[in-house]
């Protein structure tokens, strides 16, 4: 399910509702101006939540709120730094630094943070993404969304009376000398600890940062204490470090499209690495990011421009080859997607997504035998672990190509079986299928991948073929209509034999026109000119 909106038209709590009731799993991004944040559902309760430039790293977390001290989050770190897969969370309580209930107390409690934050967006827009998980390095936990809509609206106006006093968090306070608190009045736990800090050398940035209170608590704190005239504004932080304020925006863009990235805003994504690319020209993060919008956008050429500036600017890690090739595979260049493949085969031995990509490289080459080859190593490398669609239709056509077809045959058959639904890796058996004689088989896989994915040309396409030898040339007919409403340049056969089909049903107008497009999309298609110049010629 696909749910996207402007928070103007539909407010966040409302979306929140809709997701809890319709028990959704995904992620729910967030977006107002340059502030992004997610939330994460499973079955419609939040598992995960966070915005994205504010501090809440779990670590940091712990450490500020004293549950576990600099030296048990450091062994932790170290722990975690050879065991990727593990959490950091999950380290630190096996290790004893914190018990389970005080780390997930502490988490919800940040979560709930988080949410009531985004309850405050008034602008932007919002959207869900279904199926989508945290990744497995987050800690999660299970809080009901419903518990969280009546804090959440009473924050919200708290909110709203708090920013006349504190517009920015870059303000600076400092006691007030002339008028301190006397011993009559009874200052709350947190406006005592926020006293201590307000020194006018810190910004609230940093007194919120030091107080170990939660955010929406110490600006409460701080109101009151400004209402009673206890404190006062004294100035700004001081920005003045021209170097280190561009480091710091070059982060929060650079934060920003890693998360827009992470959740399929491609166009935010590529606004935030663009402005990245703006302030610091030499940057090697973002035109490698560019690169991957760009390939995922189907924009091939402006993939290969991206990926080769981030090579030019130090980042020839095998991930920055690996998509290269992909890019120069899909713009045809298959001598430069060699060379590319080669370069990340060499950096990443072990990984066998690269093998597939080099294999079907090889495959496009016409040299079936290193396909095979390729492949196979894949496939070792892969071990136990499924192997994906990609690999079974590269595979199949490859052994195909070495003339076994039965070999061929099963290759397809065990993708198809690995892979129910993939209407690709059923195209491909139909064609061997037909290619093995077996016509009435093709035919049921045909329409089976039709039925799967209506919106993939070359099915239609093959489907049209199959029928047009058998004769049924109106069933072939309205396949090939299909296709061409669908890829209307996938070739000139397929319009070259709806001419001639519609020449048989005396259709001249028909087949001049699809006869006219053969010569457009190949102008050295002798049989279509021919066709025309007997349809022009003396009856």
């Amino acid at each position: 399910m696909a749910i996207k909106g402007s928070l103007k038209e539909a407010s966040l709590p409302d979306v929140l509702q809709l997701l809890a009731l319709g028990k959704k799993t995904g992620c729910l991004a967030v977006a107002d101006r340059q502030n992004f944040g997610y939330i994460f559902f499973e079955e419609g309760r939040i598992t995960y939540a966070s915005i994205v430039n504010r501090r809440d790293r779990i670590g940091d977390l712990l450490r500020k709120n004293q549950l576990v001290t600099t030296e048990q989050l450091d062994t932790a770190i170290r722990l975690q730094e050879s065991h990727r897969e593990r959490r950091l969370g999950d380290i630190l309580i096996e290790t004893g630094a914190v018990k389970r209930e005080e780390l997930e107390r502490l988490l919800a409690l940040q979560i709930e943070e988080a949410v009531y934050h985004l309850f405050t967006w008034t602008q932007g827009t919002f959207n869900f993404e279904a199926g989508v998980r945290p990744e497995g390095q987050v800690f999660t936990v299970s809080i009901n969304p419903e518990s969280l809509l009546l804090e959440g609206a009473r924050r919200v106006d708290e909110w709203s009376q708090i920013e006349k006093k504190i517009p920015s968090f870059d303000l600076v306070f400092a006691t007030d000398a002339s008028h301190p608190p006397t011993e009559e009045v009874a200052l709350s736990p947190a406006q005592a600890r926020l006293l201590q800090l307000l020194d006018g050398t810190r910004d609230v940035r940093q007194v919120f940062d030091e107080c170990s209170l939660i955010e929406f608590e110490a600006a409460q704190a701080l109101y009151g204490l400004i209402t009673a005239g206890y404190v006062r504004r004294v100035g700004t932080s001081a920005r003045a470090e021209a170097p280190r304020a561009n480091d710091l925006r070059v982060q929060e863009h650079q934060n920003l499209g890693i998360a827009f990235y992470k959740t399929g805003m491609l166009d935010e994504a590529q606004r935030e690495f663009r402005r990245v690319t703006d302030l610091r020209g030499d940057e090697t993060q973002a035109p490698f990011y560019l690169g991957l919008i760009a390939l995922k956008q189907a924009r091939w050429a402006e993939a290969v421009e991206g990926l080769q500036l981030a090579l030019e600017r130090g980042a020839r890690r095998a991930s920055t080859w690996h998509n290269l090739a992909y890019a120069y595979e899909q713009l045809g260049r298959l001598t430069d997607a060699e060379a590319a493949y080669a370069e990340a085969a060499s950096r990443a031995r072990e990984d066998a997504r690269v093998m597939i990509g080099w294999g079907v490289t090889a495959l496009k080459r016409n040299d079936a035998d290193v396909a095979v080859s390729r492949l196979q190593r894949a496939a070792e490398l892969l071990g136990d672990r499924p192997r994906p669609p990609t690999w079974y239709w590269a595979m199949a056509l490859a052994v195909a190509c070495q003339g076994d077809l039965p070999q061929a045959l099963e290759v397809a058959e065990r993708g198809s079986t690995a892979h129910p639904g993939n209407a690709v890796l059923r195209n491909n058996l139909a064609v061997l299928l037909e290619l093995a004689g077996d016509l009435p088989s093709a035919e049921i896989t045909l329409r089976t991948a039709l039925a799967e994915d209506p919106t993939l040309a070359p099915v239609s396409k093959n489907l049209g073929d199959l029928l047009y030898r058998a004769g049924r040339y109106d069933d072939a007919f309205e396949a090939y209509e299909r296709a061409a409403k669908l890829a209307p340049a996938l070739g000139d056969d397929l319009y070259f034999k709806m001419g001639n089909i519609a020449y048989k049903r005396r259709d001249r107008e028909r087949a001049r026109a699809c006869w006219k497009r053969v010569t457009e999309l190949n102008p050295s298609h002798q049989l279509a000119r021919a066709n025309l110049d007997t349809l022009d010629g003396p009856p």
